[in-house]
């Protein structure tokens, strides 16, 4: 029995996850046109809509991916774009972008052509940073837009998610702040409760710790705790163990803060409430809706793809930056 075992710990750790390969993906003749594409998703009309974070505009691209056109364009003034942090569509095409114009944090929401309709700017001024490729992902960076409301992390405020409306008024706070051992250090302390709140499509909504020990928790819709789960995998572990206890500060506005880099790169939910989860390690976990790991995944494109941005179509197909890539994972 014991050799039997062995073997098939063999056979299992050769395999590895699942390879998975791009079977769309926007024509380099037109990809190659973004300088830095950080958002990729598509409405139910079928419009392409990319976020490129260093030219500081929204594109649309058409549904065959042949043209693209810019949707919001760079500026400090309401309706335009500066120092853009994250970028969210709804599925009927109106979409939000968190942008920092004169360090000032501001969420603005748009419709499919690029008119603005709505928005508001957070008080105080931004705080310690969890960063990734000089993309920052807590805050204002972890946007989430319903079509009705914006879901952020703010530990800061004392709770994992909070609820806007799209006017900017606070709808409801929830989600315990889970012990890290930095309470005394309370920006350590919130960085580590920093992660993605992320919507359910049947009903509820996933939190997903983007530092320290990975972890993500299920709410119902009433913002009470269903489960949490610790994620573990052979694909991780050794990473996780390497996982420092000591951050380095750097100097900002507000003096010496702490960076923390992402254990998670990003988070997704499909039209099944699967979650996928992207390490910094290149591979994706996949769970079920009672939390439960099932299956592994790696990403190719022209090559290993790590994604830095994750989202679901109309038709259950994954979309994922960089890249430009389309993948179908049902």
């Amino acid at each position: 029995m014991s050799k039997l075992w062995l073997v098939l710990s063999l056979v299992v750790v050769a395999l590895g996850p699942d390879v998975v390969r791009s079977v769309d993906a926007i024509p380099a003749h037109v990809a190659g046109r973004f300088r830095d594409p950080a958002g990729f998703e598509r409405s139910a009309s079928g419009q392409y809509f990319v976020f490129d974070r260093r030219s500081q505009i929204v594109y649309g691209v058409d549904a065959r991916g042949e043209t693209f056109w810019e949707v919001v364009h760079i500026g400090n003034e309401p309706g335009r774009l500066l120092n853009p942090f994250a970028f969210a569509v709804a599925r009927d095409g109106t979409f939000a972008v968190a942008d920092s114009p004169g360090n000032q944090e501001r969420i603005q929401i748009f419709t499919p052509a690029g008119f603005r309709v709505g928005g508001f700017t957070l008080p105080g001024n931004p705080r310690a940073r969890v960063v990734l490729d000089g993309l920052v992902l807590n805050g204002i960076g972890s946007l989430q837009y319903t079509g009705t409301s914006i879901l952020l992390s703010q530990p800061d405020a004392g709770s994992l998610v909070t609820e806007y409306s799209r006017a900017g008024t606070v709808v409801r706070s929830f989600g315990e702040l889970r012990r890290t051992g930095h309470e005394d250090d309370r920006a350590v302390h919130e960085l580590l409760n920093a992660g993605l709140p992320l919507v359910d499509p049947r009903g509820g909504f996933f939190f997903v710790f983007q530092t320290g020990e990975p972890v993500f928790r299920k709410y119902d819709a009433n913002g009470r705790l269903v489960f949490e789960r610790r994620i573990q995998g052979r694909e991780i572990d050794a990473f996780v163990n390497r996982l420092p206890t000591l951050w380095p500060k750097r100097e900002a506005s507000g003096g010496e803060l702490p960076f923390l880099a992402p254990t998670i790169r990003t988070a997704a939910v499909d039209a099944s409430g699967r979650l996928w989860v992207s390490f910094a390690e290149p591979v994706t976990y996949v769970f079920d809706g009672d939390g439960d790991k099932i299956r592994s995944v790696q990403f190719r494109g022209a090559g290993v793809v790590s994604p830095n941005h994750m989202s679901f179509d109309e038709k259950g197909r994954l979309l994922v930056t960089p890249g430009l890539y389309v993948f179908a994972v049902q």
